[in-house]
């Protein structure tokens, strides 16, 4: 059976006020293929009301996704993963069509933060990975709202190295967005090295931080943040870089930048 055959199974055992179970059996001393174990072991995982979707994708990435354009239905979508096969297929598709991809810079971020997930927390390494991989997928506030209430849901109340991750992770996003290539924390201070030095943003912005931003146009350009005080570092270089972003094209360019990389 399919995992999908499998969950729909499982869904009709039970109706109504009456609570019903769902055995899954197989002859002692059968040999499991990897497939099989994989099925299982999703199917086991994923239990919660409104799980179909997870499953689904799940069954995605064991299957593989095939020629998403033709009509076979084999692929390596597991190799590579359901996320970066989703950007890697959109990004054939704008190719095929001809249109402008835009140029993404990748942000790395080190704060000197405790970020991850205590296996005190969520104890399944399946879920934990699966965790894991939600997080890095955030690209915005509400994707992290998202994500947040998906785990208080299931495992309850955050401790404090998984609030750091999803802050992290989001303020790794907004970088990306602002054209950052690395953020990094040095004691009460933040780093950020931007692909291209735009003066004109930072300055502006130095302006409503009162003294607390610093530009160091060296061979490797560098803005400083001075983050001393306040309640929540990772927060508020978040909220600086959404100002960054904020700030009109136009004006920033007419003020001109400085490239610290090749194109």
């Amino acid at each position: 059976m399919g995992l999908a055959q499998l969950h729909q199974i499982r869904g009709r055992v039970g109706r109504s006020h009456r609570r019903a179970y769902a055995y899954l059996t197989f002859p002692k001393g059968k040999a499991i293929s990897e497939i099989a174990e994989k099925r299982l072991s999703s199917i086991k995982e994923f239990t919660e009301f409104g799980a179909g979707f997870k499953i689904a994708l799940r069954d995605l990435e064991i299957r593989g996704a095939g020629n998403i354009l033709g009509a076979e239905q084999h692929g390596h979508i597991e190799s590579v993963g359901y996320d970066l096969y989703m950007k890697i297929l959109n990004r054939a598709i704008l190719e095929e069509k001809g249109e402008k991809i835009p140029p993404k810079v990748e942000c790395t971020v080190d704060m000197v933060e405790n970020a991850y997930i205590p296996e005190d927390f969520i104890s399944s390494e399946s879920q934990r990975i699966d965790v894991y991989r939600r997080i890095a997928s955030i690209q915005k506030e509400e994707d992290l709202r998202d994500v947040t209430d998906e785990i208080i849901d299931r495992w309850g109340d955050i401790p404090k190295p998984v609030a750091n991750l999803l802050d992290v992770s989001l303020l790794r996003a907004i970088g990306c967005d602002a054209g950052m290539e690395k953020i990094v924390r040095r004691g009460t201070n933040v780093l950020f090295y931007p692909k291209k030095l735009d003066v004109y943003p930072w300055t502006r912005i130095a302006v409503e931080f009162k003294g607390r931003i610093m530009i160091s146009p060296t061979n490797i350009p560098y803005v400083t943040f001075r983050a001393s005080g306040l309640p929540n570092v990772i927060r508020a270089a978040q909220g600086l870089l959404l100002k960054y972003v904020a700030v009109p094209v136009q004006e920033s360019e007419s003020a001109g930048g400085m490239d610290t990389g090749e194109e």
